[in-house]
């Protein structure tokens, strides 16, 4: 299975992608093939509301942007994770914007499983909208949700490595446990 994670932090060495690279260990173990895609690292603009995608573009975004990248790889993706930091009870402006770029695909019907991994220095009452969210894009693309994975109570020193062992174990293990 051909696997794309879109991881939303812009924290290079953040609790989330040490989460991310747990999953993808274990998924490529079990022979998997995962691509990690940073996308709070790549220049991604909002989506412009033009419809141009949807009435002149034939699913083809007016923006020549790094989204480009990420249209790539989701056209051979039978699954996608979402993978981000909480803000303020929301997923990342970033990984915002690519779901919302992500429009001028359509639904996605390809992708086949999903999963959210989710990290946050608050409790766990953080991660209800964002879950909400990620609910109806699974509904949308009429995919398969595998679960949603949270990590709550990380401190908000990124230089520090506080990622609990256990949320790193559970989800290498749900990786290495995929069909």
């Amino acid at each position: 299975m051909r696997i794309v994670v879109l991881n939303g932090s812009p924290r290079k060495a953040g609790n989330t992608l040490r989460l991310v690279k747990a999953f993808a260990r274990g998924a490529e173990e079990a022979g998997h093939v995962v691509d990690i895609v940073s996308v709070a690292l790549m220049d991604i603009g909002g989506c412009l509301g033009c419809e141009c995608c949807q009435i002149e573009g034939a699913g083809s975004c007016v923006q020549h942007d790094d989204m480009q990248q990420v249209y790539d790889r989701l056209q051979d993706a039978d699954m996608v994770v979402l993978a981000s930091p909480i803000y303020h009870f929301a997923l990342s402006g970033q990984l915002q914007c690519v779901i919302n770029r992500t429009y001028a695909l359509g639904r996605l019907g390809h992708v086949q499983k999903t999963a959210l991994i989710l990290s946050a220095g608050g409790g766990e009452r953080m991660f209800a909208p964002a879950m909400e969210q990620y609910r109806s894009l699974v509904w949308w693309w009429h995919a398969e949700d595998l679960g949603v994975f949270t990590v709550s109570g990380m401190h908000r020193n990124h230089d520090l490595d506080n990622t609990p062992q256990e949320a790193l174990d559970e989800l290498h293990a749900f990786g290495r446990g995929l069909r």
